[in-house]
């Protein structure tokens, strides 16, 4: 009898966790039959399509024409004005931006825990507002009458007004100034997260040795958030090279093509041009260029960091 109960035991424990395991399955094909409808396709279907002269009705195979359209330099290609605009402002924003969130993570830092949640609801707020809203708010920042934010600020410091986003100058400038101040709330909480899993014990030690808070941020904050670091910055590069809103709304690229980038140049290519075949070839070279510098950012500054 007691065999025969510990058979029947074993039975349903095993009919149970067959159970469990087909429901955990059903699960990850759902997750997988997602991911391959709305991201394996897009991309499959993008690379398909920059081989044609695409058109609704009947599409020319053109073989690597779009390519080689994109990357043949001429004066009137504007891929490498675009690429070149994007280059500096993700080597200007990306530094910048890293640098900022860690300062304002260390300062919040010896705030009560409440006090610290306030902070970071504050940097946050910009992070989930409508792209709309928020570019309204600064095209009246940017006004190039005298009621602008910036432009009174100007006027009290007896300077010269701008036109920030109709002026090549100052429109690039602009569209760095937004990111920075209105683009840090993730990397903020972030850095913060990180922050709060350093052991306090390596605090203590410093301060017995005398320690200086530069010391401190500098011999133990910043190895120990290096990973954090390093997370940031390839997120941060992949987020700039794909920049659209900022330049869309506030500037539509120009003037001049001055805040042209890649992803505001592949949109237009497509939606405004209707060329398709070459938006298409213009974002499968930008996968490629974003692969690559990831690439290159695990190799140089990931090789001494533990995950």
């Amino acid at each position: 009898m007691n065999s025969t109960k510990q058979k029947r035991q074993k039975t349903g424990r095993r009919l149970k966790f067959t159970n469990d395991d087909l429901w955990g399955y059903i699960f990850i094909a759902a997750a997988m039959i997602i991911f391959c409808v709305f991201t394996l396709y897009p991309v499959f279907s993008a690379i398909y399509t920059s081989f044609f002269n695409y058109k609704p009705f009947g599409s020319e195979f053109v073989g690597l024409k779009n390519y080689v359209d994109t990357l043949k330099y001429s004066k009137f290609n504007l891929f490498y004005k675009a690429a070149g605009n994007t280059l500096i402002y993700t080597v200007i924003v990306v530094p910048l931006s890293l640098l900022l969130s860690f300062a304002i993570a260390v300062m919040i830092m010896p705030f009560k825990k409440k006090t610290q949640s306030v902070f970071k609801a504050m940097y946050y707020l910009p992070g989930i507002a409508s792209g709309v809203a928020l570019s309204v708010v600064w095209l009246w920042i940017y006004d190039s009458s005298p009621s602008g934010l910036f432009n009174q600020l100007l006027t009290f410091f007896h300077l010269p007004t701008q036109n920030w986003l109709g002026s090549s100058k100052t429109s690039m400038l602009s569209l760095m100034i937004m990111a920075l101040l209105s683009g840090q709330g993730q990397n903020i909480i972030i850095y913060t997260a990180a922050l709060l899993g350093i052991d306090n014990t390596y605090f203590e030690a410093a301060e017995l040795d005398g320690a200086t808070f530069m010391q401190k941020v500098t011999r133990i904050v910043f190895p120990l958030v290096k990973p954090t670091t390093l997370f940031l910055l390839v997120t941060g590069v992949i987020g700039s090279f794909q920049v659209f809103m900022n330049a869309y709304m506030m500037t539509g690229g120009g003037p001049d093509n001055a805040t042209t980038m890649i992803g505001l140049l592949i949109y237009n290519n497509a939606f405004t041009y209707n060329k398709y075949g070459l938006a298409c070839a213009q974002a499968v070279i930008l996968t490629i260029i974003i692969a690559a510098i990831s690439f290159l950012q695990f190799k140089m500054a990931g090789s001494d960091v533990e995950y």
